[in-house]
């Protein structure tokens, strides 16, 4: 029972990835939870009270694997400029991975207060973890030039996601050469 269970609260989680990464938190509904799981209405509720849970367990679960993505991309790298690079290049590779899509979805989102400081916390470890190359780069304010660094990220993303005109290789390309750029001041 409890086996059966788990799938179906699996299902329900995949379900919510493809709607979150097809239409946006918008398109994050029990109702259509329902239908792509062909689970009745009522079903639904038994797993999650709200969006705000769904969305929460989406955060649980997929930021923490996404995060760990990125930190191994950047412990193969060895100096803190291919530390830098591996961090804004692995967000951009997962861009086509549904996660990243419904990790971006979310975050750009209203969210709880819990579900935010979920979304925080993990965003916080890959911050630190750059935080640290930017101090070895020289930076004087590291948590600064992380914050910005990661807007650099964040409007690459955008712009891949907004299916732009440049190939998504040539906007990774920019993004990477202007944080490098940018972290050696």
């Amino acid at each position: 029972m409890a086996e059966h269970r788990s799938m179906q609260r699996g299902a329900l989680l995949d379900a919510a990835r493809s709607l979150l990464s097809e239409g946006g938190t918008d398109a994050l509904t029990f109702p259509a939870l329902a239908e792509r799981t062909g689970l009745a209405r009522s079903s639904v509720y038994e797993y999650f009270r709200s969006r705000a849970a769904v969305v929460e367990e989406l955060c649980e679960v997929d930021f923490p694997v996404w995060a760990a993505e990125v930190e191994t991309a950047m412990e193969r790298a060895d100096s803190p400029e291919g530390k830098v690079e591996a961090y804004v290049r692995a967000q951009l590779a997962l861009v086509g991975d549904q996660r990243h899509r419904a990790v971006v979805a979310i975050s750009s989102s209203e969210l709880d207060a819990g579900a935010r400081d979920k979304i925080r916390a993990a965003h916080g470890g890959l911050v630190a973890m750059i935080v640290e190359a930017l101090q070895a780069l020289g930076q004087e304010q590291p948590r600064m030039a992380a914050m910005l660094l990661q807007g650099v990220v964040d409007a690459a993303v955008r712009r891949i996601e907004l299916g732009a005109a440049e190939d998504p290789s040539a906007i990774t390309d920019a993004a990477v050469s202007m944080a490098l750029r940018g972290v050696r001041g």
